[in-house]
C-alpha cells in the first residue's frame, strides 16, 4: 500500500527537477514513509522529460502546454498513495516541512502551508495578495495563501469532487469544491524561497485572464458555506 503520492507539475525545469526528486526521496525515506513519486510535463521544451525519464518517478508527459491545472489533474489521476502531495518542481519550499504538513493533515481531510515570508518580486506579491482576497470572500475559504503549492489531502477528497480547472486556479477550485463537500481544512506555516532556476508562469495574461472565466464559472456553481457551518480544523 503506497502511502502518500507526490506530484510534482512541471514546466521547464530541467535544471532543478532532478535535485528535487532526490530531496524528496530523502525526506520519505527519513519519514519512513512508503511513496511514489509522479511527475507531469506540462509540454516542457528544455529537455525535462528526458532529465525524468533518468530518475526514480513516474513519468507522464503532455504533448503539449496543457496548463498548472491540467499538469496536476494528470497526477491526481494516476496517484496510487492514500494521501496525496503536491509542490512545485522550482525547489521554492524545503521538503522537509513534509513532516509538520502531514501532522496537520491528522487532523484535517486536507493540510495547506502558508507563506510566512513569501520570497517572490513585489509585483507577484501584490497580485497574490489581491487575487486572494478576492477568492477568498467569495468563497468564503478560511485560508491565508489560497495559491501556496504545499498540500497534501486523502484521496477521497479528489474522489468525491470532480475538478476541472486546467490553470492556476486549481488551487482556488480545490479548495471550495472541497469545503463545499464538507472535507475539513488545516493550515500550517511554511518557509519560502526565491527561485533560482527556470521561468514563473503564473502572472502571464493569458494565465490571469484564464482563471477569470474559471473563478466565473465555479462562482456559477459552487456557493460559499455559511460561517456557522465552517468546518475548518484547528490552526497548528
Amino acid at each position: 500500500m503506497i502511502a502518500l503520492s507526490v506530484v510534482l507539475p512541471a514546466l521547464n525545469e530541467a535544471d532543478s527537477l532532478a535535485a528535487m526528486v532526490r530531496r524528496i526521496a530523502t525526506v520519505l525515506d527519513g519519514l519512513g514513509i512508503t511513496g511514489e513519486i509522479i511527475v507531469v510535463d506540462d509540454g516542457s521544451t528544455d529537455g525535462t522529460a528526458a532529465v525524468a525519464a533518468a530518475l526514480p518517478v513516474t513519468l507522464i508527459c503532455h504533448p503539449s502546454n496543457r496548463g498548472y491545472g491540467a499538469a496536476l489533474r494528470t497526477g491526481f489521476d494516476a496517484a496510487q498513495g492514500q494521501r496525496i502531495f503536491f509542490t512545485d518542481a522550482d525547489q521554492q519550499f524545503d521538503l522537509a516541512e513534509l513532516a509538520g504538513l502531514l501532522k496537520a493533515a491528522e487532523q484535517a481531510d486536507i493540510a495547506v502551508g502558508y507563506r510566512q515570508v513569501r520570497r517572490d518580486p513585489l509585483y507577484r506579491r501584490l497580485n497574490a495578495a489581491a487575487w486572494g482576497g478576492l477568492v477568498g470572500r467569495l468563497f468564503s475559504l478560511p485560508v491565508r495563501d489560497i495559491n501556496c503549492a504545499f498540500k497534501v489531502f486523502r484521496r477521497e477528497v479528489v474522489e468525491q469532487i470532480s475538478l476541472r480547472s486546467t490553470g492556476a486556479f486549481i488551487n482556488t477550485e480545490l479548495l471550495a469544491r472541497a469545503q463545499a463537500a464538507g472535507f475539513t481544512v488545516a493550515e500550517i506555516p511554511v518557509g519560502h524561497y526565491a527561485r533560482a532556476t527556470g521561468q514563473a508562469t503564473g502572472a502571464r495574461p493569458a494565465v490571469i485572464l484564464q482563471a477569470f472565466r474559471e473563478l466565473i464559472a465555479l462562482r456559477e456553481e459552487v456557493r460559499p458555506r455559511s460561517r456557522g457551518s465552517d468546518r475548518r480544523a484547528a490552526p497548528h
